[in-house]
């Protein structure tokens, strides 16, 4: 079985994740594919645009192959992933900046590494049936593929909030926080991706969309909006201790919630998080953003906490991480900051969009 499926159909370049007993997670050679065809398409004028789909199952993407990345870097090889990721990054710079549009149909779990593809398309059409999230901090992380760029520009404070706490989101609510553009319902889907091969034109799916605040919308009901006045009010503070403080002392069901996510997730990627998403704001391009992303991550396994959080998580099961740093007090500010200081030779190399 090929994992990603590399066709092309009349007007358009058709690409397909295809690892439905994985959830779509990516894997590196699925990203340098991904990448590939994007490139071979890129000047070809028989090509107007491209379509990114997944095949038939409960997932667009789940996220990366953080399983192999934790079997090489359990045993101190950190090489692995700091290639994956940095391959990864600059597929994911291409996407956000490819000359031809790029339409993404989103159909289900969308997560991580996949809200890295589906997200920095520049036609983005989720179903009904979208669970997106960053959870990106419960596994000593922080939201990467480009992640605290779009974070960064949603609505008010909903950047910091989706981001330390990893809340799974809705079709609405994710044309809300900026991850996607159009909602058109799962059974229109097909005729859709049919009419855009076709006719090689976006503008057909204006025929398509529907309203995301409508009844035939929501699987997970929408609530960024209605949260949003406590949100930018809470997650202003200058500090994550000070955030979980206000939400604790709040009534609100959704404040006590996102007190207990922030509180279950790696100190230092919340700390490191709302720095990146902050940082971020004042960044003009997706490179400059990936460029900080990467010094996390290329951290992450020898002087972070991403292998105990994978090991909870995904190897052992247990959930239960045994942080090295358990507090926010202990990773604020200094060892936040560093996790995102400068790599010196190491410096992601694609850093500066061409």
């Amino acid at each position: 079985m090929t994992d990603l499926i590399v066709t092309t159909e009349g007007r358009a370049g058709r690409i397909t994740m295809n690892r439905p007993k994985a959830l779509n997670a990516l894997s590196w050679d699925m990203s340098l594919a991904l990448e590939a065809a994007l490139n071979e398409w890129k000047n070809d004028p028989a090509i107007d645009l491209v379509v990114i789909d997944a095949c038939e199952g409960r997932a667009f993407g789940a996220g990366g192959d953080i399983r192999k990345m934790w079997d090489h870097g359990s045993q101190g090889d950190f090489a692995y992933s700091r290639g994956f990721w940095s391959d990864e990054y600059r597929m994911n710079a291409l996407l956000r900046n490819y000359p031809k549009p790029v339409v993404s149909f989103v159909d289900g779990i969308v997560m991580g590494g996949g809200v890295g593809i589906a997200s920095n398309c520049s036609h983005r059409c989720f179903s009904e049936k979208t669970l997106l999230a960053m959870p990106e901090t419960g596994i000593g992380l922080l939201p990467d593929v480009g992640g605290t760029f779009i974070l960064s520009r949603a609505p008010g404070r909903t950047g910091e909030f989706l981001g330390l706490t990893g809340t799974r989101i809705g079709v609405a609510d994710a044309i809300f926080a900026g991850f996607a553009d159009f909602f058109v319902p799962s059974a229109d889907h097909a005729a859709l991706k049919a009419e855009l091969c076709k006719t090689g034109d976006v503008l057909v799916i204006g025929q398509f969309k529907k309203d995301p605040m409508s009844a035939e919308a929501p699987e997970v009901a929408p609530f960024l909006a209605s949260i949003q006045s406590g949100v930018d009010e809470i997650f202003d503070n200058s500090t994550p201790m000070a955030i979980v403080e206000d939400l604790q002392a709040s009534s609100e069901d959704w404040a006590q919630a996102a007190a207990k996510a922030i509180l279950r997730a790696c100190p230092l990627s919340v700390g490191s998080t709302l720095i990146a998403v902050r940082n971020a704001r004042e960044m003009d391009t997706i490179e400059e953003a990936l460029a900080e992303e990467y010094r996390f991550t290329y951290r992450s396994q020898e002087f972070g906490e991403l292998n105990e959080g994978v090991r909870a998580q995904i190897v052992d099961k247990d959930r239960n991480p045994q942080w090295a740093s358990p507090r926010l007090e202990d990773v604020w500010p200094d060892r936040a900051m560093f996790m995102l200081s400068s790599l010196g030779e190491n410096e992601w190399p694609h850093g500066k969009k061409a």
